[in-house]
């Protein structure tokens, strides 16, 4: 019998999924727990996915929205906790991803995190350097406004050297200096959690992806739903700004 993943799989998948993993706090609550229980179940929820991901449905390109620019307003325990759980994250799953092909890749002010974080992130980054059978993007310290603002203050630079002249300045210079570059724009975002807002995230590059909030917190997204939010995506006309049926 043929199941949804086959289905999915038949129909042709989305080259790149975003996600943005909300709830972590208001699933720990709910059961009485610390905040640092939902982190810890988020992290196992995140670990689960790229493995699904990647070996079940071989998706290309996958990015995790982990830590906001804005998430430094949070108290210093918390923060300490979640810098903790990805080193550990990426130190423990690092030998998982070097066999099974995970390019990791880091978006945002990687010279903000801890040094310790740091050096964790860019010893995974060379290690898995030649993977490609997915390539995970972890956004890290990532505000959008602030990747936009760092790329215009690099092209500026161009400019006032002369290497690049004002009326040369298109929507591909501006791509060419953000954090994703050389990975493709996502086809679809999905947040979890209820909330229905981008919260800085990815704003140039999603200008055409689809979107999909579900109520789930994030320790609670499952594989299986994951699955059934690609075989929705599937069924939707993708436009671009124009109309059904043109070329």
């Amino acid at each position: 019998m043929e199941t949804l993943v086959d289905r999915i799989l038949s129909a042709g998948l989305p080259q790149h999924i975003a996600l943005i993993m909300d709830g972590n706090g208001r699933w720990a609550t709910a059961r009485g727990l610390p905040r640092t229980a939902g982190h810890q179940a988020g992290a196992r929820a995140a670990e689960r996915l790229i493995r699904f991901a990647g070996d079940r449905l071989g998706i290309r390109f996958m990015t995790l929205y982990a830590f906001s620019t804005e998430n430094w307003t949070r108290p210093e325990s918390e923060v300490e906790y979640l810098m903790d759980l990805l080193q550990r994250f990426v130190d423990e799953k690092l030998e998982e991803f070097v066999a099974s092909g995970i390019r990791l890749h880091v978006a945002g002010e990687v010279s903000g995190l801890p040094s310790r974080v740091e050096r964790t992130l860019e010893r995974a980054i060379r290690a898995t350097e030649k993977g490609d059978r997915l390539h995970l993007t972890i956004a890290l310290n990532y505000g959008s406004r602030q990747e936009i603002t760092r790329a215009c203050r690099e092209i500026a630079r161009e400019v006032a050297a002369g290497t690049l002249a004002p009326d040369q300045i298109d929507q591909r210079t501006i791509a060419r200096h953000l954090y994703l570059s050389a990975i493709p724009d996502p086809d679809l975002v999905i947040r979890t959690s209820g909330e229905m807002r981008l919260s800085n995230f990815l704003m140039w590059q999603i200008a055409y992806a689809e979107f999909h909030f579900t109520p789930t917190l994030w320790p609670d997204f499952t594989p299986a739903e994951f699955a059934q939010i690609i075989a929705e995506y599937q069924g939707r006309d993708r436009r671009y700004g124009g109309l059904e049926g043109d070329a």
